[in-house]
């Protein structure tokens, strides 16, 4: 018998679920991609996937989220990463990302993955709102954005780059825009 994995967090194609030690070699084939870390500081070693796999328990643990791993619901493929990093906690502000394989894009998978995480952000956490960052030569992930309604707010620096990267905003479903 096959059984389901459970996935605390779903969408029409999607299941998330959180990371575990014995992830490490989803993490290595994710993080250790040079496709997928070219606009985010990589290419990784392993002893920095591993370590960036372990600060995703800890920030688990602490604030409740993570970039969680996130597979197709019809085969269990593992798909990338989406989830929530603390920005401005004390504000209630969080720090949507998203990093997918290479075979997975260009099929909605992002943008669907964005959506189901921050829904979890507003309904679950009470997030005030949500911020997103990307590498300036990252036309795709802006397009994301700005399609899930993101509005460009402020450039910030941004250390894994060692540049400053363009930064947006999403306030809540239920907060009027000022």
């Amino acid at each position: 018998m096959i059984v389901a994995p459970d996935y605390f967090l779903r969408s029409a194609r999607l299941g998330f679920r959180c990371w575990s030690r014995d992830d490490l070699p989803l993490a290595l084939a994710l993080w250790g991609d040079p496709r997928v870390t070219h606009f985010i500081g990589g290419p990784f070693s392993p002893e920095q996937i591993e370590h960036r796999l372990t600060k995703e328990n800890d920030a688990l643990q602490e604030h409740h989220f993570q970039y969680w791993p996130v597979f197709l619901l019809s085969d269990g493929q593992h798909v990338g990463c989406a989830g929530l990093r603390p920005y401005r906690p004390a504000e209630k502000i969080h720090e949507l990302g998203f990093h997918l394989r290479p075979e997975f894009w260009g099929q909605g998978l992002a943008e669907e993955a964005a959506r189901a995480v921050m829904a979890y952000a507003f309904e679950t956490l009470n997030a005030k709102a949500l911020s997103a960052g990307h590498h300036p030569a990252n036309a795709s992930s802006r397009h994301i954005l700005e399609k899930l309604g993101f509005h460009f707010t402020h450039e910030e620096f941004y250390a894994p780059c060692g540049s400053q990267i363009p930064y947006y905003l999403l306030a809540s479903p239920s907060i009027s825009p000022p």
